[in-house]
C-alpha cells in the first residue's frame, strides 16, 4: 500500500515484507507489548488496570519519548487481526477495564479488522493527537473513548521536537471529530465509558507552549464536555540537550496548574 493514514501523508510504501515511511513499519500490525496497565489515569486503570496494547513504531518521532525501544526502534511481534482479537479477549478475561491501543495510527485498517464486531469494554485510541479527522471517521463507532495528547499549541516546538510544525492545525481538527463522534464524557462507577480525555506533558521551558493548549481546550469546549489531564513527569531522555536536559520545576508545574484552573 501507499501510504496515507497520517497526516504525514508520506505516500510510503507499505507491504507485509517491507516497512516504511516516517512510522517505519510494515503494513499489518506489529505488536511490542500486551498487558494490564495500573498507571493510565485512574478513570481508565481503576482498580483491575487498563489492557493496554503496545504497537510498534509512531507517526511523531518526538525527542523526549520515554517508549523509544518501542516507538523508534521496530521492536515488536507481527500479528494478525484476529490474534491481536484473542488478546483483546485474554486481557478481558485478566479483569481489564478497557482495551488501550497505544499509538495505533499507523495501523488503523488492520486494528479495524480486530474491532469489527464490539467488546463488552470500552475501546480507548490512545494516539499522540497528530491525526487526520478523515482516518478517524473510519473508526466512528469502534471506539468509545478516545485520548489523544495535545502536544503543542505552538508550531516551533512542535517542529523541534517532532518535526511536525503543523502539529497544532492537525490535532485540533482531530480532538474536535473525537469530541463529535463520543460526545461529552460519560462515567460509571469512576470509569470513563464514553467521550475524550485530552492529555498534555508540560515541558521544561515550554509553559507558554502549556497555556497555548489549555487557551485552546478552554475556548473549544464547555465545562463538563472533555476531561484534560496536565502531566509533570517528563523525564530527560539520553542525550537530551537544552531544555529538554532538565525535569520540570515544581514551580512550572504550579504555574501551569494555577493557569489551567483559572
Amino acid at each position: 500500500m501507499r501510504c496515507e493514514i497520517c497526516p504525514r501523508r508520506c505516500n510510503a510504501e507499505r507491504t507485509a515484507e517491507k516497512a516504511g515511511g516516517v512510522c517505519r513499519m510494515p503494513a499489518g500490525l506489529v505488536v511490542a507489548r500486551a498487558m494490564l496497565h495500573l498507571w493510565e489515569e485512574p478513570v481508565l486503570s481503576g482498580k483491575n488496570g487498563a489492557g493496554c496494547i503496545f504497537f510498534s513504531g509512531c507517526n511523531l518521532g518526538c525527542v523526549f519519548c520515554q517508549n523509544g525501544k518501542i516507538s523508534h526502534e521496530n521492536f515488536g511481534k507481527v500479528l494478525s487481526p484476529a490474534r491481536l482479537r484473542e488478546i483483546f479477549f485474554e486481557l478481558i478475561a485478566q479483569g481489564a477495564h478497557c482495551i488501550d491501543l497505544v499509538s495505533p495510527t499507523h495501523f488503523t485498517p488492520w486494528v479495524l479488522e480486530a474491532l469489527e464486531d464490539p467488546l463488552p469494554v470500552p475501546v480507548v485510541w490512545n494516539c499522540g493527537g497528530y491525526e487526520k479527522p478523515e482516518t478517524l471517521r473510519r473508526l466512528e463507532g469502534k471506539v468509545q473513548v478516545y485520548l489523544p495528547d495535545l502536544k503543542y499549541g505552538l508550531s516551533e516546538p512542535a517542529r523541534k521536537y517532532s518535526g511536525a510544525a503543523d502539529y497544532f492545525d492537525w490535532a485540533k481538527r482531530a480532538i474536535l471529530e473525537m469530541f463529535r463522534q463520543t460526545g461529552p464524557y460519560r462515567m460509571e462507577n469512576g470509569l470513563l465509558k464514553q467521550g475524550v480525555l485530552i492529555r498534555h506533558l508540560l515541558l521544561p521551558g515550554e509553559l507558554e507552549n502549556t497555556r497555548r493548549v489549555i487557551d485552546w481546550v478552554a475556548e473549544s469546549f464547555r465545562p463538563g464536555e472533555v476531561l484534560f489531564s496536565l502531566m509533570s513527569q517528563y523525564t530527560p531522555q539520553p542525550g537530551a540537550e537544552g531544555k529538554l536536559a532538565r525535569h520540570v520545576t515544581k514551580a512550572e508545574y504550579r504555574a501551569a496548574v494555577e493557569y489551567m484552573e483559572n
